[in-house]
């Protein structure tokens, strides 16, 4: 249930399970507590939470689900089997050869990994218990985006050398030479640098952004229980609660193509030749 947060003299935090409309509390709106969790166990100076269990949960999910579907893969598949088999070709066909063209067979396995681990990741925040989307902590998109940008540099710099991956990546061709003063910095600080940043904070801020907001409503829904009036809407904050979740299923699922079809644009960029 959604507590009222307090902040004691040694800055733990305490919360109150009590509070309601027309009671003596504010509404207990959402904030750093509602991503701050107790570690599970810690060794040195290391510690496993919630999050990194979800993290770690997901990607056992992910290769397991692909294992006991390919394992012992038949000629006539079975249900599982057919359904994998589906998925994976949306990735291939629909993201990998639709973006990279006939050398996207070798970038295939990271493409499924990273739609269906970022999509798993999404998923948390609807799963009864969970109810916190992996994703929304920063640290797992920037892992991701780490593993998008040095498949992204080695791939630019193993197919044009050093040289022609430097025009690659800074030297756009076809214009007047005296605007690649200008355009130089911008590409090297575009392609380098802020292409993995991006690619990381939109990923956490649509996941962070959409749990914050079905926290709103849910919370909103438990604090004006108590009276009549609270009680009816109570039941308005409660449906748009659902509401907000059936889009965020959409939202969820939206945000791991989209990085997918980003890395996939970026492995393209990587295999032209330079101009």
């Amino acid at each position: 249930m959604p507590k009222e947060l307090a902040v004691n003299s040694d800055q733990t935090l305490a919360f109150e399970t009590d509070c309601h409309l027309f009671q003596d509390c504010g509404y207990p709106a959402p904030s750093l507590w509602s991503f701050q969790f107790e570690p599970i166990f810690s060794i040195g100076g290391f510690e496993f939470n919630k999050p990194a269990l979800l993290a770690i949960l997901g990607s056992l999910l992910v290769v397991g689900f692909f294992w006991a579907a390919f394992g012992k893969a038949k000629v006539v598949p079975g249900k599982l089997q057919m359904v994998a088999e589906v998925l994976y070709d949306f990735v291939r066909t629909g993201i990998g050869r639709a973006v990279i063209g006939k050398q996207a067979e070798s970038f295939v396995p990271l493409l499924v990994t990273l739609f269906f681990t970022v999509w798993m990741f999404n998923l948390w925040a609807v799963v009864p218990v969970a109810q916190l989307p992996a994703s929304s902590i920063i640290a797992y998109p920037i892992a991701l985006a780490l593993v998008v940008w040095v498949t992204y540099m080695t791939v630019t710099f193993k197919t044009n050398g050093f040289v022609g991956g430097i025009r690659n990546l800074c030297v756009p061709g076809g214009l007047p030479k005296p605007i690649y003063v200008i355009v130089t910095p911008i590409e090297l600080l575009s392609n380098v640098f802020l292409r993995p940043f991006t690619l990381a904070v939109r990923l956490f801020a649509n996941m962070f952004a959409g749990h914050v907001l079905i926290l709103v409503f849910l919370i909103g829904a438990w604090y004006m229980l108590g009276t009549v009036v609270g009680t009816f809407f109570a039941f308005g904050s409660l449906f748009m609660t659902l509401v907000i979740t059936v889009f965020e299923l959409f939202i969820q699922a939206l945000q791991a193509y989209v990085f997918t079809i980003l890395t996939a644009t970026y492995i393209s960029g990587a295999l032209e030749e330079p101009h």
